[in-house]
């Protein structure tokens, strides 16, 4: 009987990533950590496990089934899982190793995240992705100027990855106010307001049914996940729906009737008065709608959008979602022994997300530094070969030597420009016996001069011409 043999794939929701599509993400990578550095932010980089109770049911849509959405496996007598997000082992090493850094403490990482979510991919979303998270953890109270401060990176960050600005903009909101009006309505049953602020986290992406999933369940027509109804009744639903359309501050001001809600409008006005004088207001705009999915969050939240449909793998226009989101939060840290006293404030950028819209746009060149090729025309040459590349890489100079000389000059040639090499070092007899090399121009127009004959001392000089 014959082996079956094994079928090519993978399982829904990974992919793997080479060429042009692994180039952008390496680039936005660059532009991203560049920006943490320039702000004065230090890296870390955490564990991929955690114990599955560290992580928690703040970071979940389902409060009653925390880790229907986490990778966890058996470990002995615990239970531990892949990472969901950045965040929450953030948390837990300043908690754990507190004493060892200078508050307020600023970090970042960029990392890969993994989430279950079989039935969420799709559109720049995937089960495994690159997140570039950066924070600041206070002890105490987050100020208004860290928050501005992160605002101003994600702009910074957007437009020197080639948006333009009106192809973005930053949505804020402060989870407090919120809650003041939940309040007033009152709706105090922990998982009944919920439920009213994960339907208000999709308030932007559902249809005039909206209302509906303030009332009853359904069925998301993009997930296809069940929705849990939040049971108001028809006067609650509607003060809310009416509550979501104050996009203007001094709207919400006036509305804001509770001590909670005018606390969290105060901490609005002063992020917005630095932003006005460091002249990044104009990409920013308060949204009610905008509270955050993930249950950490206790005051302000922000979500960074795109002004513009992208296409899908079936190639339909669609709505991406936000690319670089955050807010403040005190619960993460609180969680545990030694971070009770902890606030803190970040953003993740959704760098997978990222390099799929990226990758439509065509707006981000990312440089790909193809090497030289030596092509030999005899085994014998090979130690001239090795001499010849050895004196380029010395020289910075990429360099590759065609592994197999029994293949003729011109199907080395040919795999050559399939890769894309530049320029092609070829040692054949009389290069040999001369100590010269012959070099061809592989990017050269039909009809060009593409090929010259060198002495070895020029060999640099004239390689760089072509690279």
């Amino acid at each position: 009987m014959s082996k079956k043999l094994l079928e090519p794939g993978l399982p829904r929701g990974f992919e793997d990533s080479f060429g042009k599509s692994l180039l952008i993400e390496k680039k936005i990578k660059e532009i991203i950590e560049n920006n943490f550095l320039r702000y004065g932010y230090a890296e870390i980089k955490s564990s991929p496990f955690e114990y599955t109770e560290n992580i928690g049911g703040l970071l979940t849509d389902d409060l009653n089934n925390f880790s229907k959405d986490i990778f966890t496996f058996d470990d002995k007598d615990k239970k531990i899982s892949l990472r969901f997000d950045l965040s929450a082992p953030l948390a837990r090493i300043v908690s754990e190793k507190y004493l060892e850094f200078a508050f307020p403490f600023r970090r970042f990482q960029i990392a890969e995240v993994f989430r279950n979510e079989t039935s969420k991919t799709g559109r720049g979303r995937y089960r495994s992705f690159f997140q570039g998270d950066f924070d600041q953890i206070f002890l105490g109270k987050v100020p208004p100027q860290a928050n501005s401060e992160i605002l101003q990176i994600i702009c910074d960050t957007m437009l020197d990855l080639k948006f333009k600005k009106e192809q973005f903009k930053i949505n804020i909101f402060n989870r407090k106010i919120i809650d003041g009006f939940l309040n007033d309505l009152k709706i105090k049953d922990k998982n009944q307001k919920f439920k009213v602020l994960r339907a208000i986290d999709k308030f932007d992406r559902i249809d005039e049914n909206f209302i509906d999933l303030l009332q009853k369940e359904r069925i998301d027509p993009v997930s296809g996940d069940k929705i849990a109804g939040a049971n108001l009744s028809n006067d609650q639903a509607t003060e809310v729906v009416e509550f979501l359309k104050l996009k203007d501050l001094k709207n919400l001001k006036l509305e804001s009737k509770n001590e909670l809600q005018k606390e969290g409008v105060k901490e609005l006005e002063e992020i917005l008065e630095i932003l006005n004088e460091d002249k990044y207001l104009d990409q920013v705009q308060v949204d009610p709608s905008r509270i955050r999915g993930l249950n950490y969050y206790d005051s302000v939240v922000f979500e960074t959008t795109i002004n513009f449909k992208v296409k899908n793998k079936q190639n339909k226009l669609v709505e991406l979602g936000s690319v670089a989101s955050g807010g403040s939060y005190a619960k993460l840290c609180s969680r545990f022994k030694g971070g009770a006293n902890f606030e803190g404030s970040g953003c993740s950028f959704g760098i997978s997300r990222l390099s799929y819209l990226l990758l439509q746009l065509d707006q981000l060149q990312a440089d790909q530094k193809l090497p030289v090729i030596i092509c030999t025309m005899n085994k014998e040459y090979f130690s001239y070969a090795n001499e010849i590349a050895s004196m380029l890489r010395k020289n910075n100079i990429y360099t590759e030597v065609y592994s197999d000389p029994n293949k003729n000059l011109g199907k080395q040639l040919t795999f050559a420009n399939k890769k894309g090499n530049p320029v092609a070092c070829i040692i054949g007899d009389n290069e040999f016996k001369d100590q010269t090399i012959t070099l061809k121009n592989l990017m050269a127009k039909k009809g060009e001069n593409n090929q010259t004959t060198i002495k070895k001392e020029n060999l640099i000089n004239e390689v760089k011409k072509y690279i």
